[in-house]
């Protein structure tokens, strides 16, 4: 018999040993491989099973072009070798022209002409691996743009559209690239580059790409202009409206600072009854320090008659406007306020007209930056 062995179990560890020190530390988790400078064209997210290995393998097939059965003829008459499953499965085009395709031997032959044979190239390559170069994208976008269009690859369409949307778009290629958005059924880079030409329409007009439209069709380039013109006309009413809005809100604030000054007081100017301090908060109303001094002048101008004062006019016609836009004149401490209320009555339809549509626009502007003050009721204003 041999040498008997003794087992020694190790004891337990102690009650108080932390749980980390009985198990094994657990392995690093795998780190994300490099995509080695490419591009994945696809729009899917999420998971993606297919790894940076598996696609260098289309890649491989592509370039050592193993078991190929399909030649490709393009214009300067060189050829690229490529499989028909392929280009069948990635175009419907493809398929077509492979299935009409009649050649000596195994190998099929097809032309793609029109366009360089570098971007050709670049075109068969994404059919196998959806992947593409940084540079080539950048150099034969409007190329890759008609192949994805004539043979109807979507995907391609969309990677390159991104690519213009996202800094390939630019002044010198935008005129093509809004020709060829509308032959190749692309909407939303047709509105893209549309919005550049009329943005910097000064500096696309001085490029190649204009002359050759003006030439070619000059048709598309009457339309641009008619858009530049529509566009600026539609600034300058942008424009003019925004400057009204700033105006009727301006007379609506005035119309708050005179309600607040009449009847509470501003920093040393309101009603006889009103005890003012030095230590008085800063008031909120920014027409306040304008309409304060106007108060002043009109109290002491001796030409107070309307028409006979620049400044007195302006104030007759703050009176007149808050008038209207008083709810109840009966409590109102605002001066003159009932007397307008009165003449408003006497005035020609003509006048009644002109104040109701500047009272209207005044409420409208205010009612979108907020809330409409107290001054005003609903029935204080018809229709």
């Amino acid at each position: 018999m041999g040498k008997k062995e003794t087992i020694r179990k190790k004891s337990p560890p102690p009650t108080n040993q932390p749980v980390k020190d009985v198990y094994p530390t657990p392995p690093p988790l795998p780190v994300k491989a490099p995509n080695n400078g490419r591009k994945n064209g696809s729009t899917t997210t999420g998971n993606n099973c297919a790894s940076t290995t598996t696609k260098d393998l289309w890649d491989d097939l592509f370039d050592g072009g193993y078991r190929a059965d399909v030649t490709i003829k393009t214009d300067n008459g060189d050829i690229i070798y490529a499989h028909a499953n392929v280009l069948g499965m990635a175009s419907p085009v493809l398929r077509g022209m492979l299935k009409r395709a009649k050649g000596c031997g195994e190998k099929k032959p097809i032309s793609i002409h029109g366009v360089h044979q570098d971007a050709v190239r670049v075109f068969i390559r994404f059919l196998y691996s959806s992947c593409y170069e940084n540079e080539e994208m950048k150099e034969f976008v409007v190329p890759l743009l008609v192949l994805s269009h004539a043979y109807n690859v979507p995907r391609l369409k969309r990677v390159v559209e991104v690519e213009l949307e996202h800094g390939l778009l630019n002044t010198e290629n935008v005129v093509d690239i809004f020709q060829l958005s509308l032959l190749c059924n692309a909407p939303r880079l047709t509105l893209i580059s549309h919005r550049m030409i009329l943005k910097n329409f000064k500096a696309v007009v001085a490029t190649k790409g204009w002359s050759s439209m003006r030439n070619s069709h000059p048709g598309l380039e009457k339309e641009l202009l008619e858009s530049v013109i529509e566009e600026e006309n539609n600034q300058k009413e942008k424009i003019r409206k925004s400057k009204e809005q700033k105006i009727y809100l301006e007379l609506f604030e005035a119309m708050e600072a005179l309600v607040h000054i009449c009847r509470d007081g501003c920093r040393t100017i309101g009603p006889h009854d009103k005890d003012f301090t030095q230590n008085q908060a800063p008031c909120k109303y920014r027409a306040c320090k304008g309409l304060e001094l106007l108060v002043r002048h009109f109290a002491g101008c001796k030409l107070r008659v309307p028409g006979g004062c620049i400044h007195c006019k302006r104030m007759w016609r703050l009176l007149e406007l808050h008038s209207r836009l008083c709810a109840d004149s009966k409590v109102c401490r605002v001066p003159l306020c009932r007397n307008f209320k009165e003449k408003i009555r006497k005035q020609s339809k003509k006048d009644e007209i002109k104040w109701k549509l500047l009272v209207k626009k005044i409420l409208r502007t205010k009612r979108i930056r907020g809330s409409v003050s107290f001054l005003v009721s609903s029935n204080s204003i018809s229709s």
